[in-house]
């Protein structure tokens, strides 16, 4: 939350544009989503209540598969804000999904992907409490209060305890040991950046060098905050010089 995916989603958009590439912007809230598996349910922040586990990843794993098969004939590189570690994962880590299921959709999911030639970009901070403290002060109570509500009645939080924003600070740091695990061993191209410095134009240049990209000024990122981004493409590193 509050990662600067957004941003950074749209500044590759349009580097990649620049770079003459055909590339668009795609917001976790983008409704009709092409990727999000939960959309649908009736209960869509609560799938809970509408569909297991194994329901919901395989929902998200055929909805990946008809990305790329719509990609097929489409040149246009899709950058996405979050979707392979934020939205449907944190669902299945709500839903007390076990972790051999949630490593098995990720490696399956990543294997769905790999004919994109996808390019995975994760942000993350050393410390998860100041992380989300830092958040939560920007974004002000009413924002707390609805992600405490929507998450903590979870059956994961309900089981652990997990109460007000120190039970929001638990949730994630527990998210953030899945996710760097299912980060270090996924097999596609991929980029950490730690951010909790704020240096905007390092991690600038970081993310262009890492996506080979050409490098030119006044173009830096300035309004990020803390965690999580991907960007899938037909398009190999090595064709922008």
């Amino acid at each position: 939350m509050g990662s600067g995916k957004s941003t950074a989603v749209r500044f590759i958009a349009n580097r990649l544009q620049a770079a003459g590439q055909l590339a668009v912007p795609i917001h976790e809230r983008t409704n009709p989503h092409p990727v999000r598996a939960t959309d649908e349910l009736e209960h869509w922040f609560e799938p809970w209540r509408d569909a297991t586990p194994e329901n919901l990843a395989d929902r998200a794993l055929a909805r990946w598969a008809a990305l790329v098969e719509d990609m097929r004939a489409d040149t246009t590189i899709r950058v996405f804000d979050g979707q392979l570690f934020h939205g449907d994962l944190t669902h299945l880590l709500l839903m007390e999904a076990a972790s051999a299921l949630i490593f098995a959709y990720i490696r399956k999911l990543a294997a769905v992907i790999a004919p994109l030639n996808p390019f995975v970009l994760y942000f993350w901070q050393e410390d998860v409490e100041e992380a989300i403290r830092t958040v939560c002060a920007e974004r002000g109570p009413e924002w707390i209060d609805y992600q405490v509500n929507w998450k903590l009645a979870a059956p994961y939080c309900v089981r652990n305890g997990f109460m007000g924003l120190d039970g929001l600070i638990s949730l994630y740091r527990d998210y953030r040991r899945v996710t760097d695990d299912l980060f270090q061993e996924l097999p596609l191209a991929k980029l950490a950046i730690e951010n909790s410095g704020r240096d905007w134009p390092t991690y600038e240049r970081q993310i262009v060098q890492g996506l080979r990209l050409p490098v030119s000024e006044g173009t830096g990122i300035t309004s990020l905050y803390l965690g999580g981004s991907d960007l899938i493409g037909r398009w190999r590193r090595n064709d922008v010089t």
